[in-house]
């Protein structure tokens, strides 16, 4: 089978859309899967001009996302310049984009490895102990279920912190 979104002629993967209807998903191949939810290398998302003309939803919605994180890119802004996608698609193609981000309190997107400050004393469940508010967390991790939330360190134990209670260093 062909990848609908690289054209790469190898087997396929399902791989869900977030975002849109329940259950939405494309059938892609392995590479294009790992650079979606990894770093994108420019040259193996040239297929993207046909793929964003695509019938299938899904496939437009992906096309779009990837288009935006490669807007760098000469060819994928001039890309993303053509692209028409009706107001339903586009409101699925934009859903994800805005709410996958992980915010701290003030709006400040968090990444990976980031320092966060605890803005707020919080009772650690099942730890026996509050995290005192001027608390720094080195080195967070998001959680990918839910951009509510991310994981750290404090005083040795690896909890689950609510964004609304930190701020970005």
């Amino acid at each position: 089978m062909t990848c609908p979104v690289c054209s790469a002629d190898t087997p396929l993967q399902s791989f869900a859309v977030e975002g849109g209807p329940a259950g939405a998903s494309v059938d892609i191949c392995a590479v294009c899967a790992e650079q979606i939810e990894g770093t994108p290398e420019a040259n193996h998302w040239r297929g993207l001009a046909s793929a964003m003309w695509s019938e299938e939803p899904a496939v437009q919605v992906l096309a779009a996302r990837m288009l935006k994180k490669l807007a760098g890119e000469g060819w994928a802004q001039d890309l993303l310049d053509q692209l028409y996608l009706d107001d339903d698609t586009q409101a699925w193609a934009d859903n994800v984009a805005a709410e996958s981000q992980h915010k701290d309190s003030n709006g400040v997107t968090l990444n990976a490895g980031d320092t966060v400050v605890l803005i707020k004393d919080l009772p650690v469940k099942g730890g026996g102990f509050t995290a005192k508010r001027g608390t720094a967390v080195r080195g967070i991790s998001l959680v990918q279920e839910n951009v509510e939330h991310i994981e750290g360190r404090v005083e040795g134990q690896r909890i689950v912190i609510l964004t609304q209670y930190v701020k970005k260093k």
